[in-house]
Protein backbone atom coordinates (compact mmCIF):
# COMPACT_ATOMS: atom_id res chain seq x y z
CA UNK A 1 0.00 0.00 0.00
CA UNK A 2 1.30 3.08 -0.86
CA UNK A 3 1.16 6.58 1.31
CA UNK A 4 1.39 9.93 0.21
CA UNK A 5 4.58 10.39 2.43
CA UNK A 6 6.47 7.82 -0.64
CA UNK A 7 4.64 8.38 -3.58
CA UNK A 8 5.84 10.88 -6.06
CA UNK A 9 2.76 12.62 -7.10
CA UNK A 10 0.01 13.95 -4.94
CA UNK A 11 -3.04 15.68 -5.57
CA UNK A 12 -3.75 19.17 -4.24
CA UNK A 13 -5.19 18.73 -1.19
CA UNK A 14 -2.40 15.79 -0.22
CA UNK A 15 0.31 18.42 -0.67
CA UNK A 16 -1.63 20.96 1.15
CA UNK A 17 -1.79 18.34 4.32
CA UNK A 18 2.00 17.84 3.66
CA UNK A 19 2.87 21.73 4.12
CA UNK A 20 0.23 22.37 6.76
CA UNK A 21 -1.91 25.02 4.56
CA UNK A 22 -5.11 25.20 3.55
CA UNK A 23 -6.57 23.92 0.10
CA UNK A 24 -7.43 27.58 -1.09
CA UNK A 25 -3.53 28.54 0.06
CA UNK A 26 -2.29 25.79 -1.85
CA UNK A 27 -4.74 26.24 -4.98
CA UNK A 28 -3.26 30.02 -4.58
CA UNK A 29 0.39 28.98 -4.81
CA UNK A 30 0.07 26.70 -7.90
CA UNK A 31 -1.66 29.31 -9.95
CA UNK A 32 1.23 32.06 -8.91
CA UNK A 33 3.40 29.70 -10.41
CA UNK A 34 4.96 29.19 -6.45
CA UNK A 35 4.34 25.46 -6.52
CA UNK A 36 4.60 23.80 -9.90
CA UNK A 37 2.49 20.84 -10.96
CA UNK A 38 1.96 18.37 -13.73
CA UNK A 39 -1.12 17.78 -15.78
CA UNK A 40 -1.52 13.59 -16.16
CA UNK A 41 -4.66 12.94 -18.55
CA UNK A 42 -7.24 15.39 -16.94
CA UNK A 43 -5.74 15.14 -13.26
CA UNK A 44 -3.52 18.01 -11.72
CA UNK A 45 -0.60 16.99 -10.00
CA UNK A 46 2.45 17.88 -7.66
CA UNK A 47 5.39 16.16 -7.70
CA UNK A 48 6.66 15.55 -4.08
CA UNK A 49 10.03 17.21 -5.05
CA UNK A 50 8.51 20.33 -5.76
CA UNK A 51 7.17 20.84 -2.22
CA UNK A 52 11.19 20.77 -1.60
CA UNK A 53 11.89 23.14 -4.11
CA UNK A 54 9.35 26.02 -2.53
CA UNK A 55 10.50 25.29 0.69
CA UNK A 56 13.73 25.82 -0.36
CA UNK A 57 12.70 29.04 -2.14
CA UNK A 58 11.46 30.35 0.79
CA UNK A 59 14.77 29.88 2.89
CA UNK A 60 16.61 31.41 -0.17
CA UNK A 61 14.19 34.51 -0.72
CA UNK A 62 15.85 37.30 1.63
CA UNK A 63 12.27 39.11 1.72
CA UNK A 64 10.63 36.19 3.51
CA UNK A 65 13.70 36.68 5.98
CA UNK A 66 13.41 39.71 6.67
CA UNK A 67 9.13 39.64 7.46
CA UNK A 68 10.02 36.81 9.80
CA UNK A 69 11.80 38.30 12.10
Amino acid sequence: MTTADTRIVLTIEEAARRLGIGRTTMYALVKTGQIRTVTIGRLRRVPAFCLDEYVQNLLTDETSLKNAA
